[in-house]
């Protein structure tokens, strides 16, 4: 059955009337195009009936089926659809954010660097001098022993009251220089 409507105007019951020869195979159709998101396919196939509604002559007798126009009519709400989500930004969705990622805080680490800075600078300069070739460098304690031309017992010493002294002048970073 065709749905052939002469007038000029479309009624409720010129609509269910498409809805009945068509709603299925265009929602089927659309279901496709959305990739099985049913809903998505639902709400293409309701704008599809409102541009119908919006539009009597496509329902005009003049054509023999109104299938393929309401088909047209949804392909282009799909793409339109898609087109409008691809150009925004993906959506976060149900992502705790307490779990996010957290970025370093530069503006701290460069703080905190200035006050260790500082610090060693009021050292003297053979505790200065150990704790660049351990700590800085990376150096084990034979190889600042090695460096410094000290005993590896003399660079752990002086390791140990440097960064005893660190921890007076740095007392908010105490448990770091351990």
């Amino acid at each position: 059955m065709t749905t052939a409507l002469t007038t000029s105007r479309t009624t409720e019951e010129d609509l269910a009337q498409v809805q009945r020869e068509h709603g299925g195979p265009l929602f089927s159709f659309l279901l496709r195009l959305c990739d099985g998101d049913a809903g998505r396919a639902e709400d293409l196939v309701q704008e599809t009936y409102v541009r119908a509604w919006q539009h009597p002559e496509a329902l005009d007798s003049a054509y023999e089926s109104v299938r393929p126009w309401l088909f047209t009519v949804g392909r282009r709400l799909a793409i339109d659809a898609r087109r409008a989500r691809l150009s925004r930004p993906a959506e976060v969705g149900g992502t705790v954010l307490e779990n996010a990622r957290v970025c370093a805080d530069h503006a701290e680490r460069s703080a905190a660097a200035l006050d260790v800075r500082e610090a060693v600078a009021t050292l003297s300069p053979e505790h200065r001098a150990v704790l660049l070739e351990v700590y800085f460098k990376g150096a084990s304690v034979a190889e600042a022993a090695r460096t410094l031309g000290i005993p590896p017992g003399t660079v752990k010493s002086r390791a140990y009251y440097a960064l005893r002294a660190l921890r007076r002048v740095l007392p908010g970073y105490a448990a770091d220089l351990r």
